[in-house]
């Protein structure tokens, strides 16, 4: 059972846990992101994200929000949850290298 990435204490990738490690070791686990992107759109209740992410059952998206809330990425509001001003700071950060990615997988389309 993998526990929440935290800075400072080993995670995948770095036994000195690193921040960027941590954060990629958080980011990198299913659907993360995902959230991250959907919430940027607003908030959104228990359902309506899992609608979005199609497949992912009630435990692994229960343990994901925990996470990024765990990370202060986001937050339950009465809307529902949400990204904090730290989450869209990241989704800021986010949102270029995701242009950027599309960019990229061009070389695979040839």
């Amino acid at each position: 059972m993998m526990e929440q990435p935290i800075p400072g204490k080993p995670v995948r990738g770095s036994q000195t846990g690193q921040p960027i490690m941590a954060l990629f070791d958080l980011l990198g686990r299913s659907w993360a992101m995902g959230i991250i992107w959907h919430l940027d759109k607003g908030a959104s209740t228990f359902r309506k994200i899992q609608e979005y992410c199609e497949n992912i059952s009630p435990t692994t998206l229960n343990k994901r929000l925990k996470e990024l809330s765990g990370a202060f990425l986001i937050e339950r509001t009465m809307e529902g949850y949400t990204l904090t001003p730290q989450g869209k700071e990241l989704f800021a950060l986010l949102e270029p290298l995701g242009l950027w990615a599309k960019e990229w997988a061009k070389n695979y389309e040839k």
